[in-house]
Formats: C-alpha cells, structure tokens, sequence
C-alpha cells in the first residue's frame, strides 16, 4: 500500500516545518489529490492517522481537495477533462492527448498550525477558545 509511504512523506514533511517554524502542534493539513495520481482517498487518511502517532502532527485533521485530471492536445491546442478511467483523445479533433496538464499532484496545500495552548501533538479544550493561522508549507512557481 503506497499510501502508507505517502502519509509518512507528508508527515515528515510537516514535522519539518513545524520545527523550523517553532509550531508545537497541527490542527490541519489540506493536500490536493490529483486524480490520476492511484491514491485511494480512504486509505491515506486511514494511514495518515497511523502516521501521526507521536508526532508534533498527531491530532491533526487531513483534508484532501481533488484535482481533476486535464490534458491539452498539441494539434487543435484543446484542453479537457479526462475523467476516470481517463479518456486520452481529444474530443475535439480525435488527436491523442499530447500533454497532461493536471491530474497527478499529491500537493500539500496549507497547514494550519495550532497554537502554544494546545500542546506538542495534542488539541485544545474544545471548549477553549483557540489560534490558529494558515501557512503554505511549500513554494509556489
């Protein structure tokens, strides 16, 4: 099951920023999800749960955005969306698919970072109220 190594990738991953940031908890982790990308959305989150154990993540919501896979055809320059299972010719001219433009991501798109109160791997009182703020972890081009 390769979402296994993928949930830990991604933990690791936000472990990382968190030390360098000085954040002592996750509350949330948004990943986008291409679709063609095989990853089953119920198995990473079963894992990602697993892979949270002990770590400045444990507690931490995944939310998981899916990305529709897309591709562009060279001779007409039409893009479409290609679906599940994908459709690789192009519906406007039959040509074949010459780029995939979306569709194969496995992004981390924004943690939320809880705040001191809530403890290394911990949630807060619910009751409590709580800071949190949104950082992109990774660059952007």
């Amino acid at each position: 099951m390769h979402e296994m190594s993928l949930a830990v990738a991604v933990v690791d991953q936000v472990e990382t920023a968190a030390q360098s940031r000085g954040a002592v908890g996750v509350s949330s982790i948004v990943l986008d999800v291409g679709e063609l990308a095989g990853v089953v959305p119920d198995a990473l989150a079963f894992c990602f749960e697993l892979a949270c154990a002990g770590t400045v993540v444990e507690g931490a919501e995944l939310i998981t955005r899916t990305v529709r896979g897309t591709a562009r055809c060279a001779p007409c320059a039409g893009d479409w969306e290609v679906g599940m299972p994908p459709r690789l010719l192009c519906p406007g001219c039959g040509a074949a698919a010459a780029e995939l433009v979306s569709g194969r991501e496995l992004r981390i798109r924004e943690v939320r970072w809880a705040d001191s109160e809530a403890g290394a791997g911990r949630r807060a009182d619910p009751e409590a109220p709580r800071e949190e703020h949104r950082h992109p972890i990774t660059e952007e081009s």
